[in-house]
């Protein structure tokens, strides 16, 4: 039919700058999208782990609170 094209095939096909704006934007929006949930997700672990610290704090002061309520009844009976 006609002389063969040659060179690249983006000088002879139709390119959709805004297209391939918006699909590159979609992937960089999922990636940050992704690290944003991993550091959410560490975040909530390190809280879990603080929160265990506390309550081991509050237990361990409740029971030296009870031990010298205990020994104060030993020595005054």
């Amino acid at each position: 039919m006609g002389k063969p094209r040659q060179g690249s095939r983006y000088l002879y096909e139709p390119f959709d700058a805004a297209s391939a704006r918006i699909e590159a934007h979609e992937r960089v929006t999922d990636e940050r999208w992704l690290a944003l949930e991993r550091r959410l997700t560490m975040i909530e672990k390190s809280l879990e782990r603080l929160e265990k610290r506390v309550w081991l704090a509050v237990y361990g002061a409740a029971s030296l609170i009870a031990a010298d309520v205990a020994l104060s009844i030993f020595r005054v009976g």
